[in-house]
C-alpha cells in the first residue's frame, strides 16, 4: 500500500505546473499518455497500484523497466499525469466545439459535461482515485489537482480575469465540480440524466449568487455616492 500512495517531490512538482503546459521536446510523451490510458483502465480492477502499472505495462508489450522509465514516481505520478491529460483533452474538446460562443453558464456546464463524460474515466477507476487523494498525505496533491481542472476549464471557457474574481471563479467552479463528480460517481440513471440534472440546479445556485452580489454592489456603490453628498451639502 505505501509504494502507491506516498507522492515524491517531482510529482508535486508536476502537479503544480500550468493547466495546458508539457515540455515542448518530451520524445516520450504519447507513450507515456498511452500508458496512463491503460493504467486507468486497469485501476478499475487493480487500484491505483503497481500491480495495475505492470498489467498496463504488458498490455502495451513494453519492455521491462519501462513503465519504471516513463513513471519513476510510481502510480501517484500516473494519477496525476492520467488527471493533467484528462484536462487537456477537455481544453481542446471545448475549444474544438466553440463552446465560446455560448453563454457562460451553458460554457461551464459544457466544461464540467465534457470532463466526465469523455475524460474521467471508468467510474471505479474515478472512485478508487478520490480514495487515494483522500488520504491525509495525499490531500495536498488532491487540491492541486482540483486547481488545475477547474483552472484549466475557465481558461476553456474563455476567462481573463486577474483580479480576485480570478480566485473566487475558481473556487466557486472547485466546489459545482466535485459535488457534480460526487453525484456522478453514484448515478445509474440512463445517460447519467439525473448527475446533468444535478449540475443544472447547482449552476442555477451559483448564477443566482452572483446576480446577488452585483445587486449588492449597486446598493453598496449607491449608498457610498449619496453619503458622499449628503456629506459636501453639510
Amino acid at each position: 500500500m505505501t509504494d502507491q500512495n506516498t507522492p515524491n517531490s517531482a510529482e508535486i512538482d508536476t502537479a503544480a505546473a500550468g493547466p495546458v503546459d508539457r515540455a515542448p521536446a518530451d520524445p516520450d510523451a504519447a507513450l507515456r499518455d498511452r500508458l496512463a490510458d491503460a493504467v486507468v483502465a486497469e485501476a478499475a480492477f487493480e487500484g491505483w497500484t503497481r500491480t495495475a502499472l505492470a498489467a498496463a505495462g504488458r498490455q502495451l508489450d513494453l519492455p521491462a523497466g519501462e513503465v519504471d522509465r516513463l513513471f519513476p514516481g510510481g502510480p501517484i505520478q500516473v494519477l496525476t499525469h492520467a488527471s493533467e491529460l484528462a484536462d487537456r483533452r477537455t481544453v481542446r474538446d471545448m475549444e474544438a466545439e466553440g463552446v465560446l460562443a455560448l453563454k457562460i453558464r451553458d460554457r461551464i456546464k459544457a466544461a464540467v459535461r465534457i470532463r466526465l463524460e469523455r475524460h474521467v474515466g471508468n467510474r471505479e477507476a474515478a472512485r478508487r482515485a478520490l480514495a487515494v487523494l483522500s488520504l491525509p498525505f495525499n490531500a495536498g496533491l488532491g487540491l492541486k489537482l482540483l486547481y488545475k481542472t477547474v483552472d484549466a476549464l475557465w481558461y476553456a471557457a474563455g476567462d481573463t480575469s486577474t483580479d480576485f474574481n480570478f480566485y473566487t471563479k475558481r473556487a466557486t467552479l472547485a466546489g459545482v465540480y466535485s459535488s457534480t463528480l460526487l453525484y456522478w460517481l453514484n448515478d445509474r440513471s440512463p445517460g447519467a440524466e439525473q448527475t446533468w440534472s444535478f449540475l443544472d440546479r447547482r449552476i442555477d445556485d451559483v448564477m443566482k449568487i452572483e446576480k446577488l452580489k452585483s445587486q449588492v454592489k449597486r446598493w453598496t456603490g449607491g449608498s457610498k455616492t449619496g453619503g458622499g453628498k449628503t456629506a459636501a451639502r453639510r
